[in-house]
C-alpha cells in the first residue's frame, strides 16, 4: 500500500528559537503587534510503501527519530494517510 506522511518538527518549548524570536520582534514593524511568541520549525511530506498503516507509522517514526529530528533540541508529530 502507498501512504503519505506529513511531519511537523518544532524546537522544544524550553529552548530559545532565535529565528522565531526575530520574527516576533519584527511583527510590530509591519503593523502586527498583536502577534507574539512565534516558533519556527519544519514541515516535511514524504511518500512510502508499507503493508499497512501501522507499519507505515512505525517507519515514519523511525525516520524522524534517526534522521529528520534532532531530539535533543526538537520534537516531532506526524500523520500518515493512505495515498
Amino acid at each position: 500500500m502507498k501512504f503519505r506522511a506529513e511531519i511537523d518538527i518544532m524546537p522544544l518549548e524550553a529552548l530559545l528559537d532565535p529565528q522565531g524570536k526575530a520574527v516576533s520582534n519584527n511583527m510590530k514593524n509591519i503593523g502586527l503587534a498583536e502577534i507574539s511568541n512565534v516558533r519556527i520549525g519544519k514541515h516535511i511530506t514524504l511518500a512510502l510503501e508499507a503493508a499497512d498503516k501501522a507499519t507505515a507509522e512505525a517507519k515514519v517514526k523511525e525516520a524522524c527519530e534517526k534522521l529528520l529530528a534532532n531530539q535533543i533540541m526538537e520534537y516531532f508529530s506526524f500523520k500518515v494517510e493512505e495515498a
